[in-house]
């Protein structure tokens, strides 16, 4: 039954690749996406692992999940350094990042499409002893694999956003079958946790609420290393109000640019940082602020190395057209909007500006951090924009009462501040999973 259900899936899967090879070739050329990593994700040719080293391989799709793992990795290494860690992600910018970011210490790669041939290839090269995928990552083969392999598989930070759930619930027995081969899911609330449940078809042990690693990884510290060298780097003076405009999809930058070209006459030391979310779209937002009217510049445009200072004075608005530098911009900001919630993507993490005392708001749709978002307006740390008036309305009160920005940021700082410790208690579960260290007794562990 199971080899019958690999084939099906590669058949699934293959005839899926033969409808989409078209827009995906014309990204390729267009945007230069999908032109890496193609010997590992077909067949599985990912860097062979050697040595007596056990292995924990963590997969993150892409540049949110690979930050997501930066606490989970330094809380692994700091208790098992006995251990080797890879990272594979799913995209080219997830890639790049998590290069950059953990590429120095651990063997970073691109994840093999769930082909059967390609995942147990990989298997077979990393050998790893615990298979950790963050977030949500339900692929069948892969799991199968690495559980042919003797392999322990786990899920964290786990959600399940309603549409998620839904179109899983519609191929119940599949998705049960594949949830049942996990040994642990470490969900971020009980909603989740529920969700997983009813998916697996049984109330287990094996799901476990132990909130979101989001919070462990946001920054409280505006004196950050990081985020001094950014604040240098655009030439920001204590006499600067900054609004940051974060995570965005179009239209939400030129609602911003808007509003920004209304309010900046009244107030002169106001000024605008856009972070679209996705790299394909940083030159049409150039475009849109060209026709703008507004002087601005583009991030990569800064003087280099990063902590120099920009010559005076500098445009007031900035394009910040680089990969994963958004949670250190979050910390030079006063006014934030976190986007994707005017939109149909339901919302970006909003725990970022939150831990570093910005005052934060954010539109209507943001089904995808429906939890976050209801426990950081029950303690009146955030606040909602129905649309682009009320954004405006926002920035303008903040401006005008910089009383009510800083406690309405402060409520949201100290909150975050009472949801630290998911890695611990994460890394614990993990460690359940793993053979006990050669340097230690099983009491010991």
């Amino acid at each position: 039954m199971r080899r019958l259900e690999s084939y099906l899936l590669n058949a699934l899967y293959a005839a899926i690749a033969l409808v989409c090879a078209p827009l995906l070739l014309w990204a390729a050329i267009t945007k230069g996406k999908y032109r890496e990593g193609w010997t590992a994700k077909l067949i599985g040719d990912v860097p062979p692992c050697e040595g007596p080293r056990r292995r924990v391989w963590l997969h993150a799709v892409s540049v949110g999940e690979v930050n997501l793992l930066a606490t989970t990795i330094a809380e692994l290494a700091t208790r098992r350094p006995d251990l080797e860690v890879v990272i594979s992600t799913t995209t080219k910018t997830g890639y790049d990042l998590a290069t950059r970011k953990y590429g120095a210490d651990h063997t970073v790669f691109y994840c093999p499409l769930d082909f059967s041939w390609a995942v147990r290839r990989a298997m077979r090269r990393v050998k790893p002893t615990l298979l950790v995928l963050a977030e949500l990552e339900l692929w069948p083969n892969l799991i199968a694999a690495a559980k042919e392999h003797g392999a322990q598989v786990a899920i964290i930070n786990g959600r399940l956003s309603d549409n998620s759930f839904r179109g899983y619930s519609r191929v119940g027995w599949l998705v049960g079958r594949v949830l049942r081969q996990v040994d642990l899911i470490a969900a971020q609330d009980e909603t989740t946790a529920h969700r997983f449940r009813l998916l697996r078809g049984s109330e287990s042990r094996d799901v476990v609420v132990t909130g979101s690693l989001k919070y462990d990884g946001a920054t409280t510290d505006r004196t950050n290393p990081r985020t001094t060298a950014l604040r240098e780097l655009f030439g920001l003076t204590d006499s600067d109000t900054v609004w940051l405009v974060g995570s965005t999809q179009s239209p939400e930058e030129q609602m911003a640019a808007g509003i920004f070209g209304k309010l900046h006459r009244e107030h002169p030391h106001l000024k605008l940082i856009l972070v679209p979310r996705h790299p394909e779209r940083f030159d049409e937002v150039a475009t849109m602020l060209e026709n703008s009217g507004l002087a601005w510049r583009r991030r990569s445009e800064l003087p280099k190395p990063p902590g120099s200072r920009a010559p005076s004075p500098q445009p007031p608005v900035l394009l910040v057209d680089t990969v994963g530098e958004l949670g250190a911009w979050w910390g030079v900001a006063h006014i934030g909007f976190v986007g994707g919630s005017f939109g149909d993507r339901g919302g970006q993490n909003m725990i970022e500006p939150a831990a570093y005392g910005v005052a934060t708001c954010f539109g209507p749709n943001t089904w995808n951090f429906r939890d976050i978002v209801a426990a950081l307006l029950t303690v009146d740390a955030a606040q909602v924009v129905a649309d682009e008036a009320e954004l405006q309305r926002f920035v303008e009160r903040c401006l005008t009462n910089p009383q009510f920005a800083h406690e309405l940021g402060a409520r949201a700082q100290a909150f975050v501040a009472t949801q630290l410790g998911a890695t611990s208690r994460t890394v614990d579960l993990l460690e359940g999973l793993l053979p006990v260290a050669a340097n230690q007794t099983p009491a010991a562990a």
